[in-house]
């Protein structure tokens, strides 16, 4: 009824699509009034309205048609290419803030130069995050003839970018592309400076992200982390591998009765689904046994059970060639949808450590997190987002939960043409790998150019073994060979090409071609397995029949992949057992390939559910992450009153001081405990105090003698120091304590969220328990941060300038009796003359801390009298 419906009456996505139409062509009747003008006199009308905006007399909105008609028409002039009214439907959905679904080929590139440049009129700045540094370097080159015509400032902001003052220019062009990784950890470093200006971001106003699906959808899962190496014992990953592969996988036999219970086989069993493992009572009990221990899941053996649980998954759900490589002595994760290797990013919670384990590499280190953030929160910190992809619809729903927006589809400029046939299913894996081959090696020899996708590297390799023993010519493309990603694509066009690529099949590359090839049929897609995600497959299938060109795609799959084996409905292998279908033989109908579709739609609904459970709890920490890093920037600001917020924070330590004393309001004078009060300040600030000095009428005056006393003492100690010396040391140290403090309370809430879960078993939600806990942990942190801030004030030593020289003197005098001695001493050692050297501020600290020597011991302020210390 619903189809029939939207027949008649369109659809919502029609009706928007139509809505845009219309002024497209408003903005086309237009082009003869732009066309007439001189550049001069183009760039001279685009400066009025630039300058309306930004003096507020126009609303973007208003000159939206007039801006629109201009772009076009300077994109003419400087790169010989005009937009398509349905480019302008494009831009225009992508300055509301939506997502615009554009079929691969449709110039998705050319439709983001309009809202760029529309909103970077605001002089705000505007970011374009693309999936990796080759497309934000060639979409920014292939632009900047026009967005510097039109008088825009453009910037990239690539990985081999490592001098922070050049990236800080690149933030501050008009326009700015670059990469999801490479913006997110820049937002992560800002926070974690001690000089506002040495933060290279500015602030967040408007981003496009391109292939919104892919950064938005499939990297959510996998937070974006800034790791320190951790002084906390590490756990023994390598026994626990040895005993998770002495383990027996066992499986789960469901009953055939209702009255009788599953039974479980094995030490162990893998939900493939899930991607998990669950101990047996039998596999506890062997575990217990080979770790020497009584009960594994005592809290003191927390480490034993968890590390074991991180080494059964390495072993029996991660593979090797499908979950991650292993490349020069390392362990380097394969993203499970592009195929390529995400350098830096390691598994969390012990899982590439378990990895490393399991693959004999050098193990490195337990990481402890400094800063962190899912791309969720931070592309929703931008005051407007939008999103293009040739491939949004099937995850609708997510992104108007998630992030609010909305996907409208635009129809291609020119129809789609490409044959997109039924699956084709074989019984077993080496029946598809032959039928597959067998159809490649027909369309080589006719000259047909073919472009095989694949699931995971390990069979890349397989159907790249059987062409070779066939003798037929082919090209790999996958996480090994990714730096020739765009050669390998580009050329994958030619007549009789064979490329075979991993999931990725050339996103962001265009695959041209000849009149020959057309003639031939186009460019023929052969999918050799079914992603789990519809989206993968249909960013496959998208690769021919661009721009109305002729193109075909099948699918090849057996009841053996992954895929139907785990999630497929049983019936597809029903109906090949009744229909008696023999070696080689395979069955093709709509009703199998909607089966397959079903299949994907269960798994792309659990990956939804994960993600949001990810953001559930990541919402949680992003409360406390904005309070934290706006305080963090109050004090950055060289004008923020830090004097008022120090007697602020010592008014709540006489508060909290007297409250532990168990002196309360109204209580009789001659009750107080003054004993408690002169050795917890003795203790905590090294203060002598006297009865008399604070012997009190009432708990207002004791409040009053203990605040001004302490105000007074601290007063007095930093008079030594200007006043803008004494600034600088207070926000330099209450930096240092407010990020060691923040450091320490992620450590605490990774180890929370890592075991909340079991809360389950005790009938309480863990999510809610989550957010109950880390709240009160939260609210201790502030405290324990304000609390600190006064104690270590109240602690530090200066010392003014005379007694520093005549230190220096005393130094440099011993250095050279040391020296001299040593002259006196026979060595065979060549003394190496060495020049002295500046430290540049980038360079790695001389002291060893493992921090930048800008950010250590040539931090930026007081260069005299200051020594933090008890």
């Amino acid at each position: 009824m619903l189809n029939i419906f939207s027949k008649i009456f369109g659809t919502r996505n029609d009706k928007e699509v139509k809505r845009y139409k219309k002024r497209a062509e408003t903005i086309t009747l237009l082009e003869p009034k732009y066309e007439q003008m001189s550049d001069d006199e183009l760039k001279a009308t685009f400066e009025t309205l630039k300058s309306d905006v930004q003096s507020e007399s126009a609303k973007l909105d208003d000159i939206l048609n007039d801006v629109f008609a201009i772009i076009r028409e300077a994109s003419k002039r400087v790169l010989n290419m005009r937009h398509y009214d349905v480019q302008l439907i494009g831009g225009m959905v992508l300055h509301d803030g939506r997502i615009a679904e554009m079929k691969t080929g449709e110039g998705k590139t050319l439709v983001a130069s309009l809202p760029v440049i529309l909103n970077a009129m605001t002089g705000k700045g505007v970011h374009v995050v693309t999936v990796n540094d080759y497309l934000a370097s060639r979409d920014a080159a292939e632009l900047s003839p026009l967005y510097n015509f039109l008088g825009f400032t453009i910037g990239t902001i690539l990985g081999d970018i490592r001098d922070e003052e050049e990236r800080k220019a690149q933030y501050a062009c008009d326009i700015t592309y670059g990469t999801n990784n490479e913006f997110g950890f820049d937002y992560l470093r800002d926070n974690m400076n001690y000089d506002l200006n040495e933060c290279v971001q500015r602030q967040h106003h408007f981003v496009i992200v391109d292939e919104v699906d892919s950064i938005l959808i499939d990297e959510a899962r996998t937070p974006l982390i800034i790791s320190g190496p951790s002084n906390r014992k590490g756990s023994d990953y390598a026994k626990a591998d040895q005993i998770a592969k002495q383990l027996e996988k066992g499986e789960k036999i469901e009953p055939k009765r209702a009255d009788e219970h599953a039974i479980t086989t094995g030490d162990f069993i893998v939900d493939e689904k899930s991607k998990s493992v669950l101990l047996t009572e039998q596999g506890q009990k062997r575990a217990e046994e080979l770790f020497g221990v009584e009960n594994l899941y005592l809290l003191e053996n927390a480490t034993l059970s968890h590390t074991l649980d991180q080494a059964l998954k390495a072993n029996y759900v991660f593979e090797i060639d499908v979950d991650y490589v292993v490349k020069d002595n390392e362990v380097i994760i394969v993203d499970e949808f592009t195929g390529r290797l995400s350098e830096g990013r390691r598994f969390s919670e012990g899982l590439h450590q378990a990895l490393e384990a399991k693959e004999k590499v050098s193990i490195q280190d337990e990481s402890q997190t400094l800063a962190d953030i899912t791309f969720q929160n931070y592309f929703r910190m931008y005051d407007k987002l939008a999103g293009m992809t040739g491939t949004a619809q099937t995850e609708a729903t997510e992104f108007a939960e998630i992030y609010n927006l909305d996907v409208v589809s635009i129809p291609t400029n020119v129809p789609v043409v490409r044959d997109d046939r039924n699956d084709l299913i074989y019984k077993s894996e080496r029946e598809k790998f032959n039928a597959v081959c067998d159809k490649i090696a027909e369309l080589h020899k006719k000259g047909q150019p073919v472009l095989v996708g694949t699931a995971s590297i390990e069979k890349s390799e397989k159907l790249h073994e059987i062409l070779k023993q066939k003798k037929i010519p082919h090209t790999v493309l996958n996480a090994k060979q990714h730096e020739k990603e765009g050669k390998i694509i580009a050329d994958a066009g030619q007549k009789g090409a064979v490329t075979i690529a991993t999931n990725m099949a050339g996103r962001g590359v265009d695959i041209k071609l000849t009149q020959e090839i057309l003639d031939l049929g186009g460019l023929a897609i052969i999918g050799t397995e079914r992603h789990e995600s519809r989206r993968i497959d249909n960013q496959l299938r998208g690769r021919a029949g661009r721009q109305g060109d002729v193109g075909v795609s099948q699918f090849y799959l057996s009841l053996e992949d992954n895929l139907l084996r785990i999630f497929g409905s049983d019936k597809i292998k029903g109906i090949m057992e009744r229909l008696g279908i023999e070696e080689g033989e395979h069955i093709e109908s709509k009703m199998v390939t909607r089966a397959v579709e079903n299949a994907q739609k269960k798994v792309e609904t659990m990956h939804f559910e994960s993600r949001k459970h990810l953001l559930e709890y990541d919402d949680v920490a992003n409360k406390q992450r904005k309070v934290i890093y706006s305080f963090r920037n109050d004090l950055l600001d060289p004008n923020f009153k830090i004097t008022e917020k120090l007697d602020e924070n010592r008014a709540e330590y006489i508060t909290n001081l007297l409250m532990h004393a168990n002196i309360i309001n109204g209580m009789a004078a001659e009750d107080f405990d003054y004993d408690f009060i002169i050795n917890k300040v003795k203790e905590e600030l090294n203060l002598e105090l006297t009865l008399e000095d604070i012997k009190a009428e009432s708990f207002d005056d004791l409040q009053e003698k203990l605040l001004t006393i302490i105000k007074e003492v601290y007063e007095e100690k930093m008079s030594m120091a200007a006043p803008e010396q004494k600034a600088e040391i207070e926000r330099i140290l209450y930096l240092q304590i407010l990020d060691n403090a923040w450091r320490e309370h992620l450590y605490s809430m990774d180890n929370l969220k890592t075991g909340i879960g079991l809360r389950g078993y005790n009938q309480k939600d863990p999510l809610v328990e989550y957010k109950k806990e880390s709240y009160n942990m939260f609210l201790e942190l502030i405290a324990n941060i304000k609390n600190e801030i006064i104690k270590i004030l109240f602690t530090v030593q200066l010392r003014d300038s005379q007694e520093e020289e005549k230190e220096k003197e005393a130094i440099e005098a011993m250095k050279a009796k040391m020296i001299e001695a040593s002259e006196n001493i026979s060595t065979n050692f060549e003394e190496v003359p060495r020049a002295e050297k500046k430290i540049a501020r980038n360079d790695p600290c001389p002291c060893g801390s493992g921090k930048k020597y800008k950010q250590c011991c040539g931090v930026s302020g007081p260069k005299r009298g200051l020594i933090a210390g008890k």
